[in-house]
């Protein structure tokens, strides 16, 4: 048999493409799952390609382990905000549709089992895993024990201030520490969504804490992302470790520990626990008022994107 499962040609993505095709001419999915399922494949291809070692150049040599991979690399860009997880799932399940369609005996990736991306929902059902404060800490000494200060001052950053994985890599912890001690208030610049300003008010000795420690372990370089790194090989190297290891003692990865502080900053601001935690909202009125405030301390212009933290309003 020739390359590609007898299609023959030596691009992938076409290749690929040409098994789709025969599902569409089978009428086993319509016009706009090919358009959807094509355009994902396109990515999946681009990244086996250019992103594994040496490159895969061919279908026979897709396994299942090249494609948790390419999961987890989804899952680093999920917890950067770069991507919404809902569209990670549909790379991944699509990348295993169009691998069921070639003549060989696949075995489907599990999106959250085998690749550790979020589930779907809009809206949190599960309370953050670092809301534990013990499991929260035990990760940071296996960090710190390890040899990786600035993993333990990242999430410090991350659970304490409500900064995205991004934010605090690239934030100037030296500088963010002398503008809290004079104002009050820390001024988030890069990394940010939409390349939108924000300020952080300091309100807990807590944050505090966490911008000594993160000033610390930043030393004498600009950021606490590694001088020699690209945000690239930082976020799927050094970066994914520290998630994961978060995730290994919380269940939850740097995004939750944003979920972790918005919930405390929610009991800070009604007097109530959040509605994941306390399974529904005590007063209204008040309910808004800390999701208004919670959605510009977090970086979101919209208030619904705060029940992924704290859970819906219903």
């Amino acid at each position: 048999m020739s390359r590609n499962y007898g299609i023959g040609h030596r691009d992938i993505y076409i290749a690929g493409k040409a098994f789709l095709k025969q599902s569409f001419k089978n009428k086993d999915i319509g016009a706009t799952s090919f358009g959807d399922l094509a355009q994902r494949w396109s990515r999946f291809s681009r990244y086996i390609k250019y992103h594994t070692e040496n490159g895969i150049g061919r279908l026979e040599r897709i396994t299942r382990e090249s494609v948790i991979e390419y999961g987890k690399y989804l899952a680093d860009k999920v917890d950067a905000e770069e991507i919404s997880a809902g569209y990670a799932h549909n790379l991944v399940s699509a990348v295993n549709s169009i691998m069921k369609t070639m003549p060989t005996d696949w075995k489907s990736v599990g999106p959250v089992r085998d690749c550790h991306l979020p589930k779907r929902s809009n809206v949190r059902t599960k309370i953050p895993g670092s809301m534990d404060r013990l499991a929260y800490e035990n990760a940071r000494t296996v960090l710190r024990q390890s040899g990786d200060p600035t993993g333990e001052a990242l999430t410090g950053l991350a659970r304490e201030l409500g900064l995205r994985s991004k934010e605090a890599s690239l934030l100037d912890v030296r500088k963010a520490l002398a503008e809290a001690e004079r104002t009050g208030a820390v001024t988030v610049t890069l990394g940010t969504k939409g390349g939108r300003l924000r300020e952080m008010p300091m309100t807990t000795a807590k944050q505090m804490e966490a911008l000594r420690d993160a000033s610390a372990a930043q030393g004498n370089r600009r950021s606490l992302m590694p001088t020699e790194a690209t945000w690239k090989t930082w976020r799927e190297g050094g970066l994914r470790n520290i998630r994961e290891t978060m995730q290994q003692h919380t269940g939850g990865g740097l995004h939750d520990l944003r979920a972790a502080y918005a919930c405390e900053r929610y009991k800070a601001l009604t007097g109530h626990d959040a509605p994941v935690i306390a399974g529904g909202i005590v007063d209204r009125t008040a309910d808004l008022a800390a999701r208004q405030q919670i959605a510009r301390e977090l970086g979101h212009g919209r208030i619904d994107v705060v029940s992924s933290y704290i859970g819906g309003r219903s």
